[in-house]
């Protein structure tokens, strides 16, 4: 039995209008592929939560596919804001709530190990206290101190880009590891796409670096390149031209709504976008070699 199937069949059976989705990934290993194919196919009125939201969702509200931004930390890293999301939040066309990363990750926590909510340490964040109800404050019973509390977040569904996986979702991540692990198992369906599809005994050979088991992943999906412009350690470098770029595409709703003609709508898939790319991005994007020592698991 296999859970392979193509992107497009994964996001029109488990992603639909209304749904609290997560894209995950930090710095590297965010989605795009996913989030360019829930625009081709349409889908409306999506909650999306995302620690670093980045440009996959400044994408995604500029396209309509949005009512409302769960996050921690919204920009285009390293370059500004995400005007598209910026805008749309300053005139009240899109609903938001803010946190900060560690309470951010509490919530998936807590939703990942099925607790009502999660106590965390009092911080500078009082803020957010202010303008967030979901941040309350409870007596410790065993100090009698207060301590703040976040509730769970469970997405209905979570999309999570990984380097190699088996048919059945077992799944090797490498490279700074975020929050994939928790937002998989706080979800209640999870659509992993990979680089690579290898055999379980691949994946069976490093068992600690299978940071997600197939047993919450409901749809694996061969796409390589699926995160550009970010990158994937070891497959590709993230595109740093396309971040600075982004800036200028997203000034006006004409030249960002033409980007998403010609990169999302008008092609069929991930395939073509990154031949589209051409040789030369393929190439200045170009992974070079640094590998691990390898370990030995022992005979048995």
């Amino acid at each position: 039995m296999t859970k392979l199937t193509t992107l497009h069949d994964a996001i029109k059976e488990y992603v639909h209008d209304g749904d609290l989705l997560y894209a995950s990934g930090f710095t590297h290993l965010i989605p795009f592929a996913a989030g360019h194919e829930i625009i081709r196919q349409g889908v409306k009125e999506l909650t999306l939560a995302r620690a670093t939201p980045d440009l996959i969702y400044d994408q995604m509200v500029a396209a309509g596919c949005a009512k409302k931004v769960i996050f921690s930390y919204i920009g285009n890293p390293g370059v500004g804001s995400l005007r598209e999301v910026r805008a749309a939040i300053e005139s009240g066309k899109l609903d938001f709530e803010e946190y900060s990363h560690f309470s951010m990750i509490s919530r998936l926590q807590a939703g990942a190990s099925g607790l009502p909510f999660m106590p965390m340490k009092q911080t500078g964040a009082r803020d957010l206290e202010k303008q967030n109800p979901n941040f309350q404050r409870v007596a410790d019973p065993y100090s009698g101190e207060e301590v703040v509390v976040v509730p769970p977040l469970k997405p209905d569904v979570a999309i999570v880009h990984v380097q190699r996986a088996d048919s059945q979702g077992n799944a090797h991540v490498w490279g700074i590891l975020g929050e994939q692990r928790l937002a998989a198992f706080a979800s209640q369906h999870v659509i992993m796409t990979a680089e690579e599809i290898v055999d379980e005994s691949v994946i069976r050979s490093d068992p600690n670096r299978t940071l997600i088991p197939g047993l919450v992943v409901d749809a694996v999906c061969h796409v390589p390149f699926c995160a550009h412009p970010s990158y994937t350690q070891g497959y590709h470098d993230r595109d740093n031209e396309f971040y600075l770029a982004w800036d200028e595409i997203s000034q006006t709703k004409e030249t960002l709504q033409a980007y998403l003609k010609e990169w999302v709508y008008d092609l069929p898939d991930r395939n073509a976008y990154w031949e589209k790319l051409g040789p030369e991005v393929h190439q200045r994007l170009r992974a070079g070699e640094r590998f691990s020592q390898p370990v030995n698991y022992g005979e048995y």
